[in-house]
């Protein structure tokens, strides 16, 4: 027998018993899946990651205070990181405070809940016409320094806001920011899906008035832009150096740039893919040992055929390739099998994804590589032939006198 008649007898073999194929290669299908989804859904979430990354720019350059460092005096005003871009232009273009307030949002008698409310300086919409985020202005205009010098009540608002709390027409507006009155003067482009709580629902208000608002002194978190991406690097020094001068250790705050924050959370998605691919690799390896049990009462069902085709010339050789063929054979249909439902479901949760985080299918997308495909498939036919060698070899080293008289 040829490749192909052995095939053609692997696949008839399979059709006389389909619930017993279909639950063999049921550790295979479960696998290859497994492995199909955590791939997509990795692969999806490290290029919407980075997508977020880019969008805010690859030359910002975030800093996180933790205290007060060794003495109660030491500390970090807006003054401080303000003389940095001063001082150092060639590698500093901009720098602002980044303060989360926490105030409720109510326009009329509709409170917004979900609404993120951020303090930010005149820096934080730099001179190419988009924010630190990444967000550009439809209208209006931006917050000035005269409004952060004098703890102005003034807010630009999201898409969300416009449209839902003031029918498209806020600017001249007013809206309720923890009990207080603030004018609407700049409306944000479209940035997610203008749902509640996505990323067009958002205000910017001075970050004087968010840390009045939070009974704060500094801020704690800032925002620095590099004059280019090759010059992220000096600047994140330049600050760092600033910092320990101050504190004199290194334990009280921490500065990181996009690139390093892109390379970190890449570093962790791909450590927990790992994690949960192997995992998933234990269904492969059950579904190689369903293989290897079902082959061997497959070689004890068929002893007597076994001895009739070696009492008609067939060598161990032979038997051995066509058990082996076999089993490759069924572990390939359930990798296929296992593949198909694996991008189904890829599919079904891009949809859920993208739900939860507020966006639209294109900003997160769960698609399996050519690559991870191709591996799945060659890992489960190399399992089914692997376990499959111990009952072939077995078919292969029976007696055909002892197969003949087999019952």
């Amino acid at each position: 027998m040829n490749i192909s008649q052995s095939f053609r007898l692997a696949v008839k073999s399979l059709a006389t018993s389909k619930m017993r194929a279909l639950l063999t290669m049921l550790g295979i299908i479960i696998g290859v899946a497994a492995v199909i989804i955590i791939t997509s859904l990795g692969n999806g979430m490290q290029n919407y990651m980075n997508d977020q990354f880019e969008s805010m720019g690859s030359n910002l350059v975030q800093v996180q205070i933790y205290g007060r460092g060794m003495g109660s005096s030491r500390t970090i005003e807006p003054e401080d990181m303000y003389a940095l871009a001063e001082k150092y232009p060639d590698y500093i273009s901009g720098v602002t405070p980044y303060v989360t307030a926490q105030a409720k949002v109510r326009q009329g008698t509709e409170e917004y809940e979900r609404t993120s409310l951020y303090g930010v300086g005149e820096s934080f919409l730099g001179e190419q016409g988009s924010t630190m985020r990444g967000e550009t202005l439809a209208t209006g205009r931006f917050l000035k320094f005269v409004d952060v010098d004098r703890f102005q009540n003034v807010c630009v608002i999201g898409a969300y806001l416009a449209q839902n709390a003031f029918s498209g027409d806020p600017l001249g507006q007013t809206i309720s920011i923890g009990g207080m009155s603030y004018t609407v003067v700049g409306v944000l482009d479209t940035v997610a899906d203008l749902s509640e709580g996505s990323g067009d629902d958002i205000i910017y208000i001075p970050y004087t008035s968010a840390l009045r608002l939070n009974g704060m002194a500094d801020a704690n978190f800032y925002m620095f832009t590099s004059t280019t991406r090759d010059t992220a690097s000096a600047a994140k020094g330049i600050i760092e150096n600033r910092l320990y001068q101050t504190f004199q250790s290194s334990d009280y705050y921490f500065v990181m740039t996009s690139a390093e924050m892109m390379d970190a959370m890449d570093s962790m998605v791909n450590t927990l893919m790992m994690i949960l691919i192997l995992i998933a690799a234990i269904s492969l390896l059950v579904g190689g040992i369903g293989i290897m049990n079902i082959m061997l009462v497959s070689v004890t069902e068929r002893t007597r055929e076994i001895g009739i085709r070696k009492s008609l010339g067939a060598k161990g050789k032979d038997i051995r390739s066509q058990f082996i063929i076999e089993a490759g054979t069924t572990s390939a249909i359930g990798g296929a099998i296992g593949i198909v439902l694996g991008i189904i479901m890829a599919n079904v949760l891009t949809n859920v994804i993208a739900f939860a985080l507020n966006t639209t299918n294109n900003g997160f997308v769960a698609v399996p590589t050519i690559g991870g495909i191709a591996v799945s498939f060659g890992v489960s036919v190399g399992i089914g032939i692997l376990f499959g060698y111990l009952p072939a070899n077995k078919a292969a080293r029976l007696n055909p006198i002892d197969a003949l008289r087999y019952e």
